[in-house]
């Protein structure tokens, strides 16, 4: 039996990170089209710290980035 061509289907992403493509080459090494920083800052924004959760200070902390945002 012949095997299945598999096609190249583009997976269902959030809208701020529409075009970002993953590869891991032979050595095992991973390389994307976007930069570091930039899925970092989408990470935290969209993402929720499970190791900071319970804190007491993470309202001031995220009070402190939005005013910050509302600046630039």
């Amino acid at each position: 039996m012949a095997k299945k061509s598999k096609k190249e289907e583009t997976p269902k992403v959030h809208k701020d990170l529409e075009g970002f493509k993953m590869n891991i080459n032979s050595f095992g090494e991973i390389s994307s089209n976007f930069s570091i920083d930039k899925l970092n800052e989408f990470l935290n924004q969209n993402v929720e710290d499970k190791k900071l959760k319970d804190r007491d200070d993470l309202e001031e902390l995220k009070e402190a980035k939005e005013e910050k945002k509302k600046k630039k």
